[in-house]
């Protein structure tokens, strides 16, 4: 028998497609799937992502077709037709996208036959095959990418030398994509270079239709948004480059380098920026170095979440800000050869530290992680264990701090103690805010 995932941290692929449509500009999705099935993504994906609010014709107010018995036993094609017609009639968007959930992806309607034969009034209407056995949010988050590539983006035989596009941070699921957008927006922009991120504030269906015209995309992840970044280039030539999610100097600095490397950026103009950003950086986190030393605020840390964060997290905890993140559990369901290119962004650490990575999709044995490493005290007085310690992960690991007796923040979803706006951690500016919010913690009961 295989095992169950117990506490899981993501919701099913039909839930990644709908919660990666919802943020997307003037674009509603349509759901042919059971009754049911929007009302749980929508809570789990308001919920637990920072309470980030319905947004337009989501949540609730999904169109669906609550296909039932009879649509399974003859077929749902006649009524997504009709919900397709009246979704059109009722609610006023640019771009309409049929996501499917596991019933009709079974029985085997033919949604894009739907699609042609609805009367759409001129108005773009694509199609999805997202049932939630295909995989988890990041898979549906693949699968719509390519279904907007290959349908809705438009050949661009001239490439703009300054425009790029970033993929790799996935909404809601990184409950901090707005700011994080916006963060890596402006450094791009810092090295000259206009960036479409599709998702973030201020972007458009334009952006999406033209993002051809690009001359390269970034892909912020190792095992998110890469095979929609491989589709991009068969269907539209654009070359793409994979860089770690970048939090603090050490990961950022090596991040622009890296662009500035693939982007063919004259070295010394890259590390001009970096200088600026670097003297921005260390002006203010210099002002909490006498309350850290007076209050010795190093921590051992156990850092719990995706593949994304987890290695940014760790390289900023042990090389900005001097902490001892020796355990890490990344919850992520991965390939083996995803597993080994992760394991490659704990490695050439500046502060020397070798943290101990684990792969466990199951999120509440996080505690017994803890103990093989650090062993149990056996009641002795003086036991050097996890101790003063930190957890950084999600609001799933509240239960494992407080029986480590030790402090946490919610970083990674899913989040539901926290209100998330348009904060964001990553680069040199994120990496204040997520000192602010560690420190914040620990001398907040003083």
């Amino acid at each position: 028998m295989n095992n169950f995932v117990e506490r899981p941290k993501y919701v099913c692929s039909m839930g990644g497609a709908v919660g990666t449509l919802s943020v997307l500009p003037r674009t509603v999705p349509i759901l042919h799937a059971a009754t049911g099935c929007g009302g749980n993504i929508a809570t789990a994906l308001n919920q637990a992502a920072g309470y980030r609010g319905n947004g337009y014709c989501n949540g609730q107010a999904l169109p669906s077709t609550n296909t039932s018995e009879r649509d399974i036993v003859f077929g749902g094609e006649e009524r997504l037709v009709e919900q397709i017609e009246n979704t059109i009639k009722l609610i006023d968007a640019d771009l309409y996208v049929v996501v499917t959930g596991c019933m009709v992806d079974m029985i085997g309607d033919n949604i894009y036959s739907a699609i042609r034969n609805a009367k759409a009034g001129g108005f773009p209407v694509l199609g999805a095959e997202t049932g939630g056995f295909r995989g988890n949010y990041y898979t549906g988050y693949e699968i719509v990418l390519k279904a907007l590539f290959k349908d809705y983006v438009e050949p661009k035989s001239e490439k703009n030398p300054r425009l790029v596009n970033v993929f790799g941070i996935v909404p809601l699921q990184d409950v901090f994509w707005a700011g994080n957008l916006e963060l890596i927006k402006d450094l791009l922009a810092k090295l000259g270079y206009q960036t479409n991120t599709f998702f973030g504030y201020g972007e458009t269906l334009a952006n999406l239709k033209n993002a051809a015209a690009a001359s390269l995309n970034i892909v912020l992840s190792d095992t998110f948004g890469v095979e929609a970044a491989a589709v991009f280039e068969e269907l539209h030539g654009t070359p793409y480059i994979s860089a770690p999610f970048p939090i603090g100097d050490f990961g950022t600095s090596a991040f622009l380098r890296t662009i500035g490397e693939a982007l063919g950026i004259e070295k010394a103009f890259v590390e001009k920026v970096i200088e600026q950003e670097q003297a921005y950086y260390y002006e203010y986190l210099e002002r909490i170095s006498d309350v850290y030393s007076d209050l010795d605020l190093q921590r051992y840390a156990v850092v719990v979440g995706d593949s994304n964060y987890s290695q940014a997290l760790t390289r900023f905890l042990a090389d900005d800000l001097g902490w001892l993140p020796e355990i890490v559990v990344i919850n992520d369901l991965l390939q083996e050869e995803q597993k080994e290119q992760v394991l490659k962004r704990f490695e050439g650490f500046n502060s020397g530290l070798r943290p101990t990575v684990i792969f466990d999709t199951d999120a509440s044995n996080v505690s017994k992680h803890v103990a093989q490493h650090w062993g149990q005290s056996g009641g002795q007085r003086y036991f050097g264990g996890f101790n003063p310690g930190f957890v950084v992960g999600s609001a799933i690991e509240r239960d494992t701090a407080e029986l480590l007796g030790v402090p946490q923040l919610s970083v990674t979803y899913p989040i539901s103690n926290r209100v998330v706006m348009n904060r964001g951690y990553a680069g040199y500016r994120g990496a204040l805010s997520l000192t602010e919010d560690l420190v914040t913690v620990l001398i907040g009961n003083r």
